[in-house]
């Protein structure tokens, strides 16, 4: 990664926002905007951050916000774009903001389409793996083994994540890569090159949630970091389709369970279910190690 420049000391987001204590998607949010800087309009499509940001007319965004219907977060913001280049405002950035149900589920054929057509706009996808703002149901992006609104224990989700960074290098995007707040240095450098590529863009950032996964509101960024330890969230770029690079390598990867046992939303997995998620993330692992090895032999 490119040597960092010092961070922005201007605040975007208000403080007194009506976010949960500990919310992963504000700290996220409120460092992205941050590193974005003024020059930037955010398409905020249903989310718990639709809320963050303030319902007119309370508004706790000290930048354009545009809200739009849930399916449509990427259609908006390609229009968005296109209209301020046709006004010669190409000095600012178009940055859609959807939780995981506004891009793995609801708004994933919106954002398929765009990137297909490489439309000039960053969609950032904060993720706290459920629906989290109306009630935490279970979404694409809620892992095996999980407990959420409508899979309470014992019928917790039995299906895999989604794996939304496949999706995008099938697109072939110009960037895509994953990032998260414990990690500040690695975030500032993906978001501003995030910021300074053209075509389509992806950022998939993790983003704990305390109440929809079961943990103190003081384990935010703990937990962020775990799930990178462990090799459950790793911390990778993709140009074109390709892996480039992986930002962080543990010595050794955690074991999933020092990830798993700090939050109750995992309360309900046996033995064997664990096995089968250490197994999963192993295979995940050494397949993303030898992406990045063919990279960089080719």
């Amino acid at each position: 990664m490119s040597r960092q420049t010092a961070l922005n000391r201007e605040e975007y987001l208000f403080s007194g926002h009506n976010a949960c204590p500990g919310c992963g998607a504000a700290v996220t949010v409120r460092h992205l905007a941050k590193i974005l800087g003024r020059n930037t309009v955010f398409v905020i499509t249903a989310s718990c951050f639709s809320v963050i940001a303030g319902p007119l007319p309370l508004r706790s965004f000290a930048l354009n916000v545009f809200h739009c219907p849930f399916a449509s977060a990427a259609a908006v913001g390609s229009g968005l774009r296109r209209g301020l280049k046709s006004l010669g405002r190409e000095d600012l950035t178009v940055a859609v903001l959807a939780g995981d149900g506004g891009t793995f589920d609801i708004g994933l054929q919106g954002m398929s389409a765009a990137a297909e057509r490489n439309e000039d706009i960053l969609f950032v996808c904060y993720d706290n793996e459920a629906y989290m703002n109306t009630g935490m149901q279970r979404s694409s992006a809620t892992p095996y083994g999980s407990i959420t609104g409508t899979t309470p224990a014992p019928a917790t989700k039995t299906g895999p994540k989604k794996d939304i960074m496949k999706i995008l290098a099938a697109h072939r995007i110009p960037y895509a890569a994953t990032a998260t707040i414990a990690f500040p240095e690695d975030f500032q450098a993906k978001v501003e090159k995030a910021k300074c590529t053209s075509g389509f863009r992806f950022l998939h950032l993790l983003a704990p949630c305390p109440p929809g996964w079961g943990m103190e509101s003081s384990m935010t960024v703990t937990c962020a970091r775990r799930a990178v330890e462990a090799g459950i969230f790793p911390l990778y770029e993709m140009e074109y389709g390709r892996v480039g690079s992986i930002t962080y390598k543990p010595e050794k990867l955690l074991p999933v369970g020092e990830y798993l046992a700090l939050q109750n939303r995992f309360s309900a997995l046996t033995a064997g279910q664990e096995e089968y998620i250490q197994k999963t993330v192993n295979d995940n692992w050494r397949a993303l190690l030898a992406e990045e090895a063919k990279a960089g032999r080719s």
